[in-house]
């Protein structure tokens, strides 16, 4: 096949795998819905249609996106706190032993907790406010980011910083012009990974100790019975991590452009 012909059957291709992918969802969605309406479900499995129609109208009404702002300020800001800091200090134990030694026996204690049973500590310290629940989330995004940028780091090839060196480059310029890039796509990864756990562990701050965010709607909506409404917000947490997913992606591909990107970077 020419070159010209594979490249015109490209696009199909992808479309075939997409919409053979869907079937079984789609499939999944319409025996929910049909068992849904002739009542061979538990009445928490609320029919898609009804689900629908709940998030249009907290659309309308406003609520939905007002739930899902005051969620994505907490969730985002613990996010870039927690990955800026994670980043930074990952890079510099990776490249510099002593902060290695000492970062390492207080990660790996520290790293199995899980960070939700800190946020009554953090109320009493901070307040019942958004800082307590940023501080959670901080710490949850912290771990992937610092691990992933200290081996990023740590697995530099040193060929390449050696040579680096031998031809005059300085320190700063050999991290920025050669670890860094090195590290990136490790770099990369630990903040996809760290982006699903802000959005989980919002979700669980929201949930225990607080008036409002998606958190809060779930655990009202399952109080009040109101399962429409739940999954209404189940359905909103799903839309912006996909979003939010979908768009690390796209940044990963635009800086790692001429670089040879690993098979789980190119699948994902």
């Amino acid at each position: 096949m020419s070159a010209a012909a594979q490249r015109r059957a490209a696009p199909l291709s992808r479309a075939r795998r997409t919409a053979l992918g869907l079937v079984l969802p789609l499939a999944a969605l319409i025996a929910w819905e049909l068992s849904a309406r002739i009542g061979e479900v538990p009445s928490y499995l609320v029919a898609p249609s009804a689900i629908f129609a709940t998030t249009w109208e907290m659309l309308a009404s406003g609520e939905l996106w007002q739930h899902t702002r005051v969620s994505l300020l907490r969730a985002l800001g613990g996010y870039a706190i927690g990955g800026a800091c994670g980043i930074a200090m990952g890079l510099l134990a990776g490249i510099a032993r002593p902060v290695e030694r000492f970062y390492d026996p207080v990660v790996s204690l520290t790293y199995p907790v899980p960070k939700i049973v800190v946020l009554p500590i953090l109320i009493a310290w901070l307040g019942a406010g958004d800082a307590s629940k940023i501080a959670v989330i901080t710490a949850a995004v912290f771990y992937p980011t610092f691990i992933n940028s200290l081996y990023g780091a740590k697995g530099v090839n040193r060929l390449y910083v050696w040579s680096a060196r031998n031809m005059g480059a300085g320190p700063l310029r050999v991290f920025a012009k050669v670890i860094l890039p090195a590290a990136l796509p490790q770099v990369l990864a630990g903040l996809r990974i760290g982006l699903a756990l802000a959005f989980i562990v919002m979700v669980a701050c929201e949930m225990q100790n607080s008036r409002s965010g998606l958190g809060h709607l779930i655990i009202t909506a399952e109080d009040s019975l109101r399962f429409d409404l739940m999954y209404a917000a189940i359905v909103a947490i799903a839309i912006i991590g996909f979003a939010g997913d979908r768009l690390l992606l796209w940044l990963r591909r635009r800086a790692l452009a001429g670089q040879a990107i690993g098979k789980e970077g190119a699948h994902g």
